[in-house]
């Protein structure tokens, strides 16, 4: 599920509707029957460059160098009905519509080919948002799972912000993080973190042991092995806000290590809470400068509970006012009905709130324990 407009598929480059190329058309028929209906006084010529104008807004170079051709054709006609050819005013008139149709065929085919290009680069981060972005199961043990992501960016489909979930013989472990950043950087950091969670969260250790396996990927990652570095010290400054939840099977409980990242909020029979720790991590890539590690703290979690995992993309999104989301006071206010009906009420929302769109990556990811156990996978 994605926070993005209503999902259809966009128009091939320079195929447009036929009501769009009728429009050039009937301007080329309107100005040349009046132009020649005019008195001799009146010339209504310079408006066919409207023409090939407004096919190049919205057709390929082809189509509107056909226009551009119909267009001095017409204005043609027009001289030898009023005057002739040769005429120095109706001369002048058509050099200039087809220099004019000549600049906006050129401009055309610029446009095409970039949309041409913007179509490649979709389709390239459709297939990276397959291998980096997984989509989550909706089942996992007793939990039930869903997921939403939105990036900021308006031609791409991942971001900064990553999530993942991974089954152990014991139960499921979840990570949300936030990479400082944004573009090429922050989406390799991301990838970074993601592919030692799915290394390394299926082992049975400790979620700090798990961490701590971030982090070392992590700034293994940022590290510069020629030793060029030091001529990009703005990298140094790299960094990933992350949560990692361990959630087990058997008991109403789950585990947590936080590193910098928003607190999860829980919600239980109509009432929200945070899930604060006492002892909070640095973000994954500043561990050096941490004298106590990584502490791994419990929280209560039983049947029907849901957690929402989020980034600061949603909760710093803005109204026109300036007012930030109230993400505990929509999740209190929800009728209920599961994760992903869960996760539609408040895309519905976010999107509203802010007016249709988002000034930073957002994902959201809703986690709930079920009576009873079902089937999941990694």
């Amino acid at each position: 599920m994605h926070l993005r407009r209503a999902p259809g598929t966009p128009r091939s480059p320079g195929r447009p509707s036929r009501a769009l190329i009728a429009v050039p058309l009937i301007v080329v028929v309107a100005v040349t029957v009046f132009d020649v209906l005019a008195p001799p006084a009146v010339h209504l010529g310079p408006f066919l460059v409207a023409a090939p104008a407004i096919t190049a807004s919205f057709a390929g170079p082809r189509l509107t160098g056909a226009v551009g051709v119909i267009a001095v054709v017409a204005q043609s006609v027009v001289a030898v009905v009023r005057t002739s050819l040769t005429d120095l005013n109706h001369t002048l008139q058509i050099s200039a519509l087809i220099l004019i149709s000549v600049i906006v065929t050129l401009f055309a085919h610029r446009r095409e080919r970039r949309e041409k290009e913007m179509t490649q680069l979709r389709s390239v981060a459709e297939a990276t948002q397959g291998v980096v972005m997984r989509p989550l199961p909706r089942r996992a043990g007793p939990l039930r799972i869903g997921s939403v992501y939105h990036a900021a960016e308006a031609e791409a489909r991942i971001g900064g912000d990553l999530y993942a979930v991974a089954r152990t013989a014991r139960g499921t472990r979840f990570v949300i993080g936030d990479v400082r950043g944004k573009g090429l950087e922050a989406i390799g950091d991301a990838a970074l973190v993601l592919g030692a969670f799915r290394a390394a969260a299926h082992r049975q250790a400790e979620l700090p042991v798990l961490v701590a396996d971030l982090e070392g990927a992590l700034s293994s990652g940022l590290g510069d092995p020629d030793g060029a570095r030091e001529e990009r010290p703005h990298r140094e400054e790299a960094f990933v806000t992350a949560a990692v939840l361990d959630v087990p099977d058997t008991g109403p409980a789950l585990s947590m290590v936080n590193c910098g990242h928003p607190p999860p909020l829980l919600l239980r029979d109509g009432r929200v809470s945070a899930l604060e720790v006492e002892q909070p991590g640095l973000p994954l890539g500043l561990a050096e400068f941490s004298p106590t590690g990584f502490a791994v703290e419990s929280f209560a979690f039983g049947p029907g509970d849901l957690v929402l995992l989020y980034t600061d993309g949603v909760v710093e999104a803005r109204d026109a006012a300036g007012r930030f989301y109230p993400l505990a006071e929509r999740l209190a206010s929800w009728p209920g009905g599961g994760p992903e009906a869960l996760l539609r009420y408040l895309r519905e929302d976010l999107l509203a709130h802010s007016g249709g769109s988002l000034g930073d990556d957002a994902a959201l990811v809703a986690v709930q324990r079920t009576a009873t156990e079902g089937t999941g996978g990694g």
